[in-house]
């Protein structure tokens, strides 16, 4: 039985973000989830009695480990991490003083932080008429806290030249020999769907 695709996005985006890579695996069944940080938080029902293959995107990939809503047949991590903040063990992390810093700014400037790291990102900010600052909140307090080492999905997808999940940070959390690269950033996509697609489909032929 063909598996169905659980897509999950990362940190500030919502479901539209899977679009051009939904578009690229054709008849390839997918549900995407909505965290809720841009748009209303949506969880699709999933059919009874398929395998799922999970997909998380950077900050997905860490809520999927974390949280384990359901029972995957196999993990898809694009530009993601087990882990995000600089730890003892863990140098190539994240300072956890740049995540505090965004925190205390969505207080008072949510869309002026959301802007930025999508810009960061590569990204083009679109237009946003929601924006719900203690879920972002929580957000970023998860990557300054969750630790779901050690993990190895079945297949990494990532960027060579990602800002966010940069390569030493990807390195330290997978093993050189699970990780595909691409040359692009962080957000793979975006600006890759079709070679992301053809990673997917090959996982799925594999699976099925």
């Amino acid at each position: 039985m063909t598996p169905i695709l659980l897509l999950v996005h990362g940190w500030g985006f919502d479901a539209s973000f899977w679009n051009p890579l939904r578009a690229a695996l054709g008849s390839v069944e997918t549900v995407s989830w909505d965290l809720g940080f841009v748009a209303a938080p949506s969880r699709p029902a999933l059919p009874e009695g398929r395998p799922v293959v999970a997909v998380g995107h950077s900050y997905g990939l860490l809520w999927l480990l974390h949280e384990r809503p359901l029972a995957w047949q196999a993990l898809v991590s694009i530009n993601g991490f087990p882990r995000f903040s600089r730890a003892p063990d863990f140098p190539d992390g994240w300072a956890p003083r740049v995540l505090d810093r965004m925190i205390g700014r969505l207080d008072d400037q949510p869309g002026q932080v959301h802007h930025q790291f999508i810009t960061q990102c590569g990204g083009k900010p679109p237009p946003v008429t929601r924006l719900d600052a203690n879920r972002l909140k929580a957000g970023v307090q998860a990557l300054l806290d969750w630790d779901e080492r050690p993990a190895i999905p079945d297949l990494v997808l990532a960027g060579r030249s990602d800002p966010i999940a940069r390569t030493a940070l990807t390195q330290a959390s997978f093993p050189e020999t699970s990780i595909r690269w691409h040359e692009g950033g962080h957000l793979l996509p975006l600006e890759a769907p079709d070679w992301c697609a053809q990673q997917l489909q090959t996982l799925l032929e594999e699976r099925s």
